[in-house]
């Protein structure tokens, strides 16, 4: 039709959030908040409509010239790569919003005002396509999730965010070099297809690989770098938790899809044992972390460095199936882990305890809630009939083909995934009756239901028919191992 619908996506929810700034009333500031979220969602569903499953080209694309005299552009588009977190974006902004409703009771304004603000700029970070817009949209990212952390979050907020906001600069510093870098080693210009079609010396590459490296993995986080991570989740209010675990943890691995893999080949390949050796890593020790936690909360925090040593192994596997699997196992890790802090959040919400200790007998005294807690656990641990089986299945079978160690240890992360989440569920919903907490437990309501039904769906969804999913993903991811081997030979 000609619209920019992208950045109608982009700037929909800034639109919302420049109308709340002049309301007054909570409530009022609540539903025009949620009808922004629900409006972008609808475009998002509307692009998925209209998105040619046929081609790796970029589509959508707008492009206005911005800072001319340095080559920078006002450049958007998507592919079938980050099409899935364009739309995951946004419907997880709608549930942020519903999940905030009641939580959230000072300050309400401020709070939505950020919410949007963080969704716009996420938003932005999946469809740029000029690297300077990308940094900008990447960097802006930091201060309303520092606000939403460090305003809103719990008695610890203060250091928590600072940690987070530090470590994510730093990491951020480095990209921001990389960039300059690429930039006079790449012909002077920030458009990401331009760079991408540039064949620089390795030396350069390796350079830039471990520079971006840095950056990405803080946001994944891999280990070392993940320490940031607990204590953010467990101060962040619910709807930050969500966004962390559903979106921002996701940007880091877009960020080696969308650099390291097509614009450093040659490195990727080179430094891909590494990688795969580092993920191996996340998968075994966020699994041994997990499973000694009491917190609920820090329980389904380390999971989360668990599930995304998942998706950098199968990046880094470098084969399709491992792609393919990764890919659809961020999209996958990020409607189940956000739907369990979302029900980690209702349950602190009634108790005011994270304590798995505190629970016992939830199956009894909330039914619904006992019902949906049971199906994310068993997709999160990758049960087959829900989403995260067929992608984990995929990034097995893709990491066993690159490195028959690296794909064992994974199963040994798989082990782990299911000792600590079925240990979760077995005290919290059918262990004996908490004296101290039974009696405050009310089923899950209509709002909350509201919230939870659109992630279930999806879980059974993609568990049972994935086909439209991967077919999104399909021709870009097979394009995309097409330039890494064409050119990845090594130096």
């Amino acid at each position: 039709m000609g619209l920019p619908l992208l950045s109608f996506i982009i700037f929909t929810p800034v639109a919302g959030a420049a109308v709340l700034m002049f309301l007054r009333g909570d409530d009022a500031v609540r539903w025009t908040a949620l009808g922004v979220t629900i409006l972008d969602l609808a475009l998002c569903v509307a692009m998925l409509a209209g998105f040619d499953t046929t081609t790796h080209e970029m589509q959508f694309t707008e492009k206005r010239p911005w800072v001319p005299a340095l080559g920078i552009t006002y450049a958007l588009g998507i592919d079938g790569i980050s099409a899935l977190f364009v739309f995951l974006t946004a419907l997880l902004g709608s549930i942020c919003v519903l999940a905030s409703w009641v939580a959230i009771d000072r300050k309400v304004k401020a709070f939505m005002v950020s919410l949007l603000s963080m969704q716009a700029l996420m938003l932005g970070v999946f469809c740029a396509l000029d690297l300077f817009l990308f940094y900008v949209f990447w960097e802006a990212m930091l201060i309303p999730m520092y606000l939403i952390i460090g305003v809103w979050g719990g008695e610890g907020r203060i250091y928590a965010a600072f940690k987070f906001f530090l470590y994510t600069l730093a990491g951020s510093l480095l990209f921001l070099i990389g960039v300059i870098v690429l930039y006079f080693n790449g012909g002077e210009t920030f458009d990401i297809l331009a760079l991408t079609a540039q064949d620089l010396p390795f030396p350069v590459q390796s350079w830039l690989f471990f520079a971006f490296l840095i950056a990405f993995a803080v946001k994944v986080p891999m280990v070392p770098v993940h320490t940031w991570l607990p204590d953010a989740h467990v101060q962040a209010p619910t709807a930050g938790s969500i966004i962390l675990a559903g979106v921002l943890l996701k940007m880091g691995a877009y960020g080696f899809l969308r650099f390291s893999l097509p614009m450093l080949p040659e490195a990727s390949v080179y430094y891909s044992t590494l990688m795969l050796s580092l993920s191996a890593l996340a998968i075994v020790y966020g699994g041994l972390l997990a499973l000694a936690q009491d917190d609920l909360k820090k329980l389904v925090a380390y999971s989360s460095i668990s599930h995304m040593g998942f998706v950098t192994m199968g990046i880094f596997a470098l084969n399709l199936r491992g792609l393919q699997g990764g890919i659809l196992q961020m999209f996958n890790h990020g409607v189940t882990t956000g739907a369990l802090f979302l029900f980690v959040g209702l349950i602190y919400e009634r108790t005011h305890t994270r304590s798995i200790a505190d629970y016992g007998g939830l199956m009894k005294a909330a039914p619904v809630y006992t019902a949906f807690l049971a199906l994310f656990t068993l997709s999160s641990m990758a049960l087959p009939g829900t989403n995260s089986f067929i992608g984990e299945l995929l990034v097995l079978s893709g990491g066993f083909a690159a490195n028959l160690a690296i794909g064992a240890a994974a199963v040994l992360g798989a082990l782990l995934g299911a000792a600590y989440l079925l240990g979760m569920y077995r005290k919290v919903a059918l262990g004996a009756a908490s004296v101290g907490v039974r009696f405050k437990i009310r089923d899950v309501n209509a709002r909350e239901l509201a919230a939870t039904l659109p992630l279930a769906v999806l879980v059974l969804w993609v568990g049972l028919y994935p086909k439209p999913f991967l077919g999104i993903i399909d021709v870009s991811v097979k394009h995309l191992l097409a330039q890494v081997h064409d050119k990845g030979s090594g130096p």
